[in-house]
């Protein structure tokens, strides 16, 4: 499957660390090498980066790694393809405008039969993933939930509802799933889902996938509050929390704000 990553923070912060262990699962000393993509919010914009081709050796992942763009909200995927073809147009994150914010999504899993389960009305997939199909049902959901309440969607006032959706999805496989809106970071775990919030005072850290070592408190201040989501934990000195299975967590500015627990029921 697919691995996951995002960042959410108090202060404008770089992702390269992070970013460094997980691009070499894909393809080095992981088997996701079927693209990748990373979006950052800067404000009420965002830049995003998309490669079909494995970001171990992807030239515009080694530029993320060594551009430190600066950002509080990042989401991030590596891809190892279950559901439609290699291609750009299947690669996550993928970005959608809704209620004047640009929401972002990235899945981890598979699912079956989404299509006649996840019936489509306003929002049309541009590739062919279940990932992507996913979203567009999503989407329509809270569209729905728009006009029934009259008006724009804020993410951290949806949180149980999506939460509700994420279970409702996670039933035709598996769901784990990262939203935002640009202001907050919505997390739901199917199976696998780890999280770490670093704050003062800081330390060392050091990756497992690659040979980097961070001293934190030398690229910190004592107000920062960093949190990272991983789909695996990215270094090996460091106490990773594991998320349970249905729970779902929402974090503004690096702090987990919200948080609730959905019933796994068996895949159908």
């Amino acid at each position: 499957m697919c691995e996951l990553l995002a960042m959410s923070a108090n202060v404008p912060t770089d992702i390269c660390f992070s970013f460094s262990g997980l691009m070499q699962r894909g393809g080095n000393t992981g088997p996701h090498k079927d693209g990748w993509g990373v979006t950052f919010y800067e404000g009420k914009g965002c830049r995003s980066f998309k490669d079909p081709l494995p970001s171990a050796n992807s030239p515009i992942a080694k530029l993320v790694t060594e551009y430190p763009i600066k950002s509080e909200l990042v989401i991030c995927h590596i891809r190892q393809a279950n559901s439609g073809a290699v291609c750009l147009e299947n690669t996550h994150p993928f970005i959608r405008p809704i209620s004047g914010k640009n929401w972002t999504y990235a899945h981890n899993g598979q699912l079956a039969e989404f299509k006649d389960k996840l019936p489509l009305k306003y929002n049309w997939p541009v590739g062919t993933t279940d990932s992507e199909h996913a979203y567009c049902w999503l989407l329509d959901q809270l569209e729905e939930k728009q006009k029934l309440d009259g008006k724009p969607l804020c993410l951290k006032d949806l949180a149980p509802f999506i939460g509700k959706l994420a279970s409702q999805i996670n039933r035709l496989g598996v769901f784990n799933l990262l939203l935002s809106d640009g202001d907050y970071l919505f997390s739901y775990c199917a199976n696998n889902l780890h999280y770490i919030t670093r704050r003062a005072p800081f330390g060392k850290a050091s990756l497992i996938d690659a040979e980097v070592v961070v001293d934190f408190q030398q690229e910190t201040t004592e107000n920062d509050v960093v949190t990272v989501i991983a789909t695996q934990p990215l270094t090996d000195d460091e106490s990773w929390h594991k998320f349970n299975a249905g729970q779902w967590i929402v974090f503004h500015q690096g702090e987990l704000v919200e948080q609730g627990q959905e019933e796994v029921e068996p895949n159908l």
